[in-house]
């Protein structure tokens, strides 16, 4: 498989200025241009392994992780050091039950506040008198 950068990008969900931004961060290579490097010599060309590590980049965005802690894993998964791997992915747990908590309240304040506009049709609104700035 040897693809052009748009069509990597479309096979991965990504436009391709977010290709070039991961290349930058050192996330993914960059291929030489098929005609070397002269300006206007050739075209890149990528191959599955850029499309998996792509793909790899995406699914741990998705799970929550940053692009340093990806980088990160990706230099983990050539030493395979598993212990280092569980540690990141149980800290990244532990931000999310956190930030769980923290919308769960948000979305019990919220429904209070509702339930309250309900309660009267006078007066303020619980909700927009809640957001005020003091």
């Amino acid at each position: 498989m040897q693809i052009t950068i748009g069509k990597l990008a479309s096979a991965g969900g990504v436009g391709v200025e977010t290709v070039r931004y991961y290349q930058r961060r050192g996330l993914m290579a960059t291929p030489v241009r098929s005609g070397g490097e002269r300006w206007g010599g050739g075209i890149r060309r990528y191959g599955a392994d850029d499309l998996r590590r792509l793909r790899f980049i995406r699914s741990a965005q998705a799970a929550g992780f940053t692009l340093d802690e990806i980088s990160e894993l990706l230099a983990l998964e050539e030493s395979n050091d598993r212990a280092r791997v569980r540690r990141l992915a149980r800290r990244r747990i532990d931000a999310l039950d956190r930030k769980i908590a923290q919308m769960t309240e948000t979305r019990a304040v919220l429904a209070r506040l509702a339930d309250q506009c309900a309660a009267s049709d006078t007066g303020p609104c619980p909700i927009l008198t809640a957001f005020e700035p003091y």
